[in-house]
């Protein structure tokens, strides 16, 4: 009887062992990052021979490619895919394409006008010399970080990013916390103190002024020059001063997650911790996690959705979750890959006549009706990222 017993135990143990594989079988992400990645790979190689030039793709407006200069924000993105890519399937032609483009900015080592050389020098230079050790590319990155420091001011404690006068006296504006990247790797590749020193000085302003008490953030903080205190806070790209500008969200949970990542200052991964919990959250975020360009739209459900904000997302939630554990871990995971898969199914450009670009329906500046609705080159690049960060972390 006992034999009996036993049998019928391990019988039943075995079938609950195989119908726990099938539902893990069926209920895994559908989510194939190989294989996105090998489209990606055969469609934007056969853009660029196709196209045969030396400009950098920014957007599609009109039905065509639109190009922008190596002085633009959005210059360093197309070297930084091609470097990506070079790195997922390392081949000479990757890496020769990767090097023609990234070149193209050599210049904007110099350039002190603005804030945005992390987005331009550190996703084209700084993969670049990851991939390469290029003493050259790492002179650029130098003389680059001299450049973007130049702009910080020890009485804001931040960096300014415009320079705006007759309408702000010192803007800082949430998506440059993704630029203290660059200055973070240059202290430590340089042993000089001072770039951090600046990145962590920036980022607990911005923590302290940019923010709601819900974790939404402001886009714009205007700074008092004589006192150093903050004077207005708004919006330049969103929908109205008090709303939830989608893309400047995404800035800055991407920030800090990285701030963390870099310091292992707790602060920085609580404040990725509440965005993440704000946006996943939120009233308005659709289903399939691929945000309304504002969140406090009142044309919500019937508005632009903005594809680069998800992309940037699912990247920061990818990496935070390295940093967490278990349901929370689980939770950033799940939703990461659930932000991937649903680009692909449902946001792809589909223009066999301009491949330079994977994704469509991103929203570059709805207020100026510029960019609206159209692939731009920073979707794809994020989206890459966390394609190869979801790899990463299976």
């Amino acid at each position: 009887m006992a034999v009996f017993l036993r049998r019928i135990i391990t019988c039943f143990s075995l079938c609950v062992l195989v119908i726990s594989c099938e539902y893990a079988t069926t209920n895994k992400s559908e989510l194939d990052e190989r294989q996105i990645l090998n489209t990606i790979s055969d469609r934007l190689y056969a853009g660029i021979v196709e196209l045969d030039t030396s400009r950098l793709p920014r957007s599609v407006e009109g039905g065509k490619v639109r190009f922008t200069s190596p002085g633009s924000w959005t210059s360093g993105f197309f070297p930084g895919i091609l470097w990506m890519m070079a790195s997922y399937e390392p081949t000479k032609k990757w890496s020769d394409k990767a090097r023609k483009y990234t070149e193209l900015l050599e210049n904007v080592k110099y350039e002190t006008g603005h804030h945005d050389l992390g987005f331009m020098l550190y996703n084209s230079y700084g993969r670049g010399y990851s991939a390469t050790n290029n003493p050259a590319y790492r002179e650029v990155l130098f003389t680059g970080a001299a450049s973007l420091a130049s702009r910080y001011d020890t009485l804001m404690g931040a960096i300014k990013s415009w320079d705006r006068p007759g309408k702000w006296q010192y803007p800082v504006i949430i998506d440059n916390m993704i630029n203290l990247e660059f200055l973070l790797w240059v202290s430590k590749e340089s042993g000089d103190s001072t770039y951090m020193d600046i990145a962590i000085s920036h980022a607990d302003e911005t923590l302290k002024n940019h923010f709601r008490p819900d974790y939404s953030s402001y886009h714009v903080v205007d700074y008092d020059t004589v006192t150093g205190e903050p004077v207005w806070r708004g919006t330049h790209q969103g929908l109205s001063d008090s709303s939830d500008w989608a893309r400047g969200q995404a800035w800055g949970l991407y920030g800090y997650t990285m701030m963390y990542r870099e310091t292992g200052h707790v602060r920085y991964l609580n404040q990725a911790k509440s965005i993440a919990q704000y946006l996943l959250d939120h009233s308005n975020m659709p289903e399939d996690l691929i945000p309304y360009w504002d969140l406090k739209d009142p044309e919500i459900p019937n508005t632009h959705r903005d594809v680069s904000a998800a992309a940037i997302i699912a990247s920061a939630l990818l990496e935070l979750s390295d940093y967490v554990k278990d349901n929370q871990q689980l939770t950033y995971l799940t939703a990461g890959r659930k932000i991937l898969t649903n680009l692909d199914r449902l946001y792809t450009y589909e223009n066999d006549d301009i491949r330079l670009f994977y994704l469509d329906q991103s929203v570059g500046s709805k207020p100026k009706n510029g960019e609206v609705g159209v692939p731009v080159i920073y979707a794809d690049y994020y989206f890459v990222e966390a394609l190869m960060r979801s790899l990463e972390r299976q």
